[in-house]
């Protein structure tokens, strides 16, 4: 964890041992990504060590296991859908007593609640970006941005008491920018999969996708969306893919359709070569994959790559993801987009056995450094530090 607090005299908290913490999200659909699992996955852990969690969210519903301490409520979401504005959980948040708010996400109406609840009862505020401070982010649809920091979320970004980071790369992000507050660096946790739910995920796309009983597969699985690449990794693999491997692209649908993509493959003759499939409520393909690939232009944290990692599969991505250390791990590969298309055909050439030894680096890494035990100590002792720095 990285903290730095200011030097003024405390106040005076007599905190329990457990607190009470609302985390807030706009929305923990699927189509969302990756901070949907991952805040869950946090409230979670954090139930687990004792405090009491409510995870607040807005639109659909989902149906998760119910666990001691941890409590999930879905308030309607208004229009506009985009702002997840929502006046039943605002009355919610003004209503309710909490030691501590977290909120996951920015350019949301659902800050403003949380910073207007937050400081109304003097207590903190945290803030997860959630990639969206990284440069590239920052700067896509920046007046849209603008907007939403001027009449969504006023005064929320400076007046949040401690920001969450999921890496360094995202801490320097948010001191770029100019904020000055405490900052949390705590990556996200990762949930091993069984061998029973490998089996059952390497079944179902063996089923939908019989082609890969005869090739190797490289695997893209995130959101379809520009800020991955995905089009530029389909280029480079119709250019460079040996014939025995096959590209899986499986992803929630955003910028891009499924129907766009397919559309693209079969214009330039690659259908057999790439195959493409929503994954929306299907299960994670890693059981499928022998190499995972994520050439994005910008990722806080990058949960799949983690995910891929947690299976036991070998990753290229990029210097973009704070995941430098694939390199020194020899768990796979991270590097400059420049180098993306040659460390790709080299990958692509290394035996199934090398590929093989690297997963198992990747997965035994995961097993020692990324559980959401570790994330919930983390927050929760930096949740207890900030109720030191005055209001």
């Amino acid at each position: 964890m990285s903290l730095q607090t200011h030097q003024t005299p405390a106040r005076t908290l007599d905190l329990p041992l457990f607190m009470k913490i609302a985390h807030i999200i706009a929305s923990l659909e699927a189509r969302r990504g990756g901070p949907s699992r991952s805040s869950l996955g946090l409230a979670k852990g954090l139930a687990a060590k004792g405090d009491e969690v409510e995870l607040l969210t807005t639109g659909t519903a989902v149906n998760e296991e119910i666990l001691p301490g941890l409590s999930i409520r879905t308030f309607e979401r208004g229009a506009p859908q985009q702002f997840s504005p929502s006046s039943a959980l605002r009355t919610h948040l003004n209503a309710g007593t909490y030691d501590v708010l977290h909120h996951h996400g920015l350019w949301l109406r659902t800050l403003h609640y949380a910073f207007k609840a937050a400081s109304s009862r003097a207590v903190p505020l945290v803030l997860s970006p959630r990639g969206m401070m990284a440069p590239w982010a920052w700067n896509h649809h920046r007046r849209r941005k603008q907007f939403a920091n001027v009449l969504v979320h006023p005064g929320a970004l400076e007046g949040v008491t401690g920001w969450h980071a999921t890496s360094e790369m995202e801490a320097d992000d948010i001191r770029n920018l100019g904020f000055r507050q405490p900052i949390c660096v705590a990556p996200n946790g990762v949930t091993l999969p069984t061998d029973p739910q490998l089996q059952i995920a390497r079944e179902f796309w063996l089923n939908r996708v019989p082609e890969i009983k005869e090739h190797k597969v490289g695997l893209f699985y995130s959101r379809l969306h520009s800020k991955k690449r995905v089009v530029e990794l389909m280029d480079l693999w119709r250019k460079l893919a040996p014939p025995d491997w096959l590209l899986l692209v499986v992803g929630i649908p955003d910028q891009f359709s499924v129907a766009q993509l397919k559309a693209q493959v079969l214009r330039e003759g690659s259908q057999h070569r790439i195959k493409i499939f929503d994954g929306t409520y299907q299960p994670p393909p890693y059981a499928v994959a022998d190499l995972f690939l994520l050439p994005s232009h910008s990722e806080n944290f990058g949960l799949v790559i983690a995910e891929a990692m947690a299976a036991g599969v070998p990753v290229l991505t990029t210097t973009t993801t704070p995941w430098t250390e694939l390199n020194a791990r020899d768990a796979g590969w991270c590097v400059e987009y420049g180098e993306f298309d040659h460390v790709m055909k080299a990958a692509l050439e290394e035996s199934p056995a090398v590929l093989s030894r690297r997963g198992a680096l990747g997965q035994r890494w995961m097993k020692e450094s990324f559980t959401w035990e570790v994330v919930a100590e983390t927050l929760h002792n930096f949740y207890r530090e900030l109720h030191r720095i005055p209001a």
